[in-house]
């Protein structure tokens, strides 16, 4: 396959994921479908953390297997097809919902929800060595900005499509055929990326380290690589940004937002992903992924300072809730792609070539915990309130400006 040809079924791939995961978005439709199941925000927090955690505590494990056996696709379709198997799973749940109590419904959720989160985990270790090995450096910002565009534009009919659901079906088979959409995307997109076959350049290993090597050797990595240690530090303090996000889609509700028009934040943060996209994949292969990652650390203390802000102005009316909280959502979402971006470009960039796999590995599992904050935040909202979230959130941003700051001057 031709490199123009790899590209492009990288990118299609690509695009028909992102679509199907802004289906099943943890800050909107998920956060909207758990707050309307049990009204906790406990729970809502955990819906984030959760996802981000599953999605990177595996890759401990993920990255020693695909670095022992050189077989980053195995591991690929098991992560791919498992979680779009958990999303139809979860559609079919939702569809038969009326006939469950609404206790146990939100236990079945929750539980799926986390067989998602830890199956999809399994994907970014195979994921990141494959594109890396198939997509030259200079191409990389540019071809995930292509996924993020194409997938915004498609998600965009999801969210049309998403908000006439809501709207006219029943709560929740109205959620059951958004999720049913999401599934079948994800479906797609797991047979378009894995007929790319394996990487060009990887192989066995001679020599097969035990896990306790493997764990060892990422000590190692932490401690003599200065710029490993210094994101690895930055991506913790994203991580206590990322607290809040569950809590957007909340603290709009209880600002006046109508929860019937949810599918109208995913829209703006859609929008906004696919407005940013030109501008982060330029700026990525130009510029350079640490610059990017300055950029975009900036612009993450701007939506909680504007939630912090509400606070001494708060809102009056319900038109006024939607168009606030629709412009945070789009800031939301093109600081997210831009992130996104700049993280996976990053990792990539400072990985060498033969133990990628690892380094994936070492570097989400060592950031996993911090993406459990939702979690803890959920329990802070419910004894405190809201915005002592927004407050940490922010100061957070700032941290993580200083450390992605004196990366670049290392």
């Amino acid at each position: 396959m031709g490199e123009g040809r790899k590209f492009t079924s990288v990118a299609a791939a690509g695009i028909t994921f992102q679509a199907g995961s802004a289906a099943v978005d943890s800050a909107t439709i998920i956060s909207a479908l758990v707050f309307q199941l049990t009204g906790s925000p406990i729970l809502v927090g955990a819906v984030t953390a959760i996802l981000r955690f599953g999605w990177l505590f595996p890759q401990l494990f993920v990255g020693f297997l695909a670095q022992r056996d050189g077989a980053s696709m195995r591991y690929y379709k098991i992560g791919a097809f498992g979680r779009a198997g958990c999303m139809a799973l979860l559609a079919l749940v939702l569809a038969t919902g009326a006939y469950w109590s609404q206790g146990l419904l939100a236990v079945a959720v929750m539980v799926l929800w986390t067989a998602y989160a830890f199956i999809s985990g399994i994907v970014a270790v195979p994921y990141n060595d494959i594109v890396a090995r198939t997509i030259p450096s200079e191409r990389r910002s540019r071809l995930l900005a292509t996924r993020f565009f194409g997938g915004g534009l498609l998600a965009l009919a999801i969210v049309a499509l998403a908000d006439r659901l809501v709207v006219d079906m029943a709560f929740p088979q109205s959620y059951a055929a958004i999720i049913a959409m999401a599934a079948v995307l994800m479906f797609l997109s797991s047979g378009v990326f894995a007929s790319l076959g394996g990487p060009e350049g990887a192989s066995k290993p001679s020599a097969k380290p035990t896990f306790f090597q493997y764990l060892r050797d990422g000590i190692e990595v932490f401690h003599t690589d200065r710029r490993f240690r210094l994101f690895v530090f930055a991506q913790w303090c994203g991580g206590a940004v990322l607290m809040a996000m569950p809590f957007y889609v909340v603290q709009a509700y209880a600002s006046g937002f109508d929860l019937t028009r949810v599918a109208v934040l995913l829209g703006a943060q859609t929008a906004g992903a696919l407005a940013s996209n030109a501008l982060w994949g330029w700026w990525g292969d130009k510029l350079g992924k640490a610059s990017l990652l300055r950029a975009v650390a900036f612009g993450r203390i701007f939506p909680p300072a504007v939630i912090l802000f509400l606070a001494f102005e708060p809102i009056r009316e319900q038109t006024e809730a939607l168009f606030i909280f629709a412009a945070v959502f789009f800031v939301l979402g093109a600081l997210a792609n831009g992130l996104t971006i700049a993280v996976i470009g990053y990792l990539m960039e400072i990985s060498p070539d033969d133990q990628r796999p690892a380094y994936s590995g070492y570097f989400n599992a060592i950031t996993a915990p911090a993406f459990l904050l939702p979690l803890l935040a959920g329990f802070f909202a419910a004894f405190f309130g809201l915005w002592p979230i927004f407050a940490l959130s922010a100061l957070a941003a700032v941290l993580q400006v200083f450390f992605v700051s004196s990366i670049g001057r290392h």
